[in-house]
């Protein structure tokens, strides 16, 4: 009689991948100054002041990883991380801060669109968005490029410790119904909190099992 196997537990496989050293590699403000394309690639993408670094240094265990600030449009270039040489991770200019200049924010328009077009090794996009205010216009249009791209992307509500309990269901209602409306979005909403540590465990397991879907099975 055939034993079924056991189903993988995502979660510990996430908690031994981000256990690893994860390192600064790489910072690109051109296109066509990105790093050779290698391991798996993971992008972080949102509002500036979404909190982007702060989810980064979240999933890592490092407090100081990725550079964060209080003054949004900090980030200015792709940044990448490697994590044990596994996975790659991409920290994102943030968009929709009408406080930097037209030009600058075109420039990181035109780097990320190029980055999210033409890198064969980006496995998926995280689409950070305030739990507190739920998708915007900006929001839309990032997802209708990737849309456009076939890039596929999830959404990860952040600031989760300041959405109000009573509240949180409806946020997560809205957002699944507004990504209705894009044909690449992953069809799951994870509320997180860098300061609590809420949801850090599922987004390390959902990442642990992007990554064994894309090496496929293991043959002896």
């Amino acid at each position: 009689m055939s034993e079924t196997a056991a189903a993988p537990d995502w979660t510990e496989a996430g908690r031994k991948l981000f256990g690893a050293t994860c390192e600064f590699i790489f910072a690109a403000a051109r296109s066509d100054g990105l790093p050779p394309v290698g391991a798996p690639e993971i992008a972080f993408a949102g509002r500036s002041n979404v909190g982007k670094s702060s989810l980064i240094n979240a999933l890592t265990g490092r407090l100081s990883l990725a550079r964060t600030s209080r003054t949004p449009g900090r980030t200015q270039e792709l940044i990448f991380f490697d994590l044990d040489g596994t996975v790659r991770l991409i920290d994102m200019p943030g968009y929709g801060y009408a406080a930097v200049a037209k030009a600058k924010s075109a420039a990181w328009g035109a780097l990320a669109r190029d980055y999210l077009r033409g890198r064969p090794s980006l496995l998926r996009v995280f689409v950070l968005v305030d739990g507190r205010h739920g998708l915007k216009e900006r929001d839309h249009e990032t997802m209708r490029a990737l849309d456009a791209a076939a890039v596929s992307y999830a959404v990860v509500l952040t600031k989760g410790d300041e959405v109000k309990a009573a509240d949180r269901g409806a946020r997560v209602a809205e957002t699944l119904e507004g990504l209705s409306k894009h044909v690449a979005a992953f069809p799951e909403v994870m509320f997180t909190s860098a300061r609590t540590g809420e949801g850090i465990a599922d987004l390390r397991a959902h990442i642990a099992r992007l990554l064994a879907e894309r090496s496929g099975p293991q043959r002896d």
